[in-house]
């Protein structure tokens, strides 16, 4: 049995977003495919996740300095609590599946919280002497995303890319996407959805 991931960077619902509505078709397509598999959904705009803050910054390096979680704020701890709780979730997962829109060129903030809060020293990287060492080497990642323009055919796809990235940061061999691009264009919405979701039922059985 495999554990999912699922996580959702979306405040509508799958009835009004499309990255959310191909991501739910994949879900159970999916579900379908792996009745045995655990889906953990984690919708980041319906969740907490701390920022990185003065807080959780000062935490950190307190601790490492050998201070007792006990004589932090009730505030701090909360914070820092919670975050362990995130890296800890996302490491015990099998497969991430992530999906997102596009809003001015890249996702939405609460998103790159999430990526600060699984970014761990000594849990999902490591930095050597050699240079970087990713941890999370035993996973696969899915990316879905919608936008309203054609961005990857001018240059101007950051999001996918800066998530290539961090996937490459902490160790994860490979990345797959569905883009659904191009649907503010009212006309060609629905077709690009559609084809969207063929990819995602396609996927599904082999992810």
């Amino acid at each position: 049995m495999s554990v999912i991931l699922y996580v959702t960077a979306h405040p509508l619902d799958s009835g009004a977003s499309h990255s959310l509505s191909v991501g739910q078709h994949f879900i159970e397509a999916y579900s379908k495919a792996n009745p045995n598999d655990e889906v953990i959904h984690l919708d980041l705009y319906h969740t907490d996740v701390p920022q990185l803050d003065t807080d959780v910054l000062t935490g950190w390096d307190q601790l490492k300095n050998g201070r007792s979680f006990d004589q932090f704020s009730s505030g701090t701890q909360a914070k820092v609590a919670r975050l362990n709780e995130l890296v800890d979730q996302f490491l015990a997962a099998d497969k991430i599946i992530i999906v997102n829109p596009v809003w001015n060129f890249l996702f939405p903030p609460v998103l790159k919280a999430y990526i600060d809060a699984i970014c761990v020293p000594g849990k999902t990287v490591n930095y050597t002497p050699e240079g970087i060492i990713g941890l999370a080497t035993d996973k696969k990642l899915l990316h879905i995303q919608a936008s309203g323009s054609m961005l990857s055919k001018g240059g101007l796809e950051f999001s996918h890319k800066y998530l290539s990235t961090v996937a490459q940061f902490i160790g994860i061999p490979s990345i797959e996407l569905i883009y659904a691009e191009g649907t503010g264009s009212q006309d060609q919405a629905p077709a690009i959805k559609e084809k969207a979701i063929q990819e995602a039922y396609e996927l599904a059985g082999s992810f």
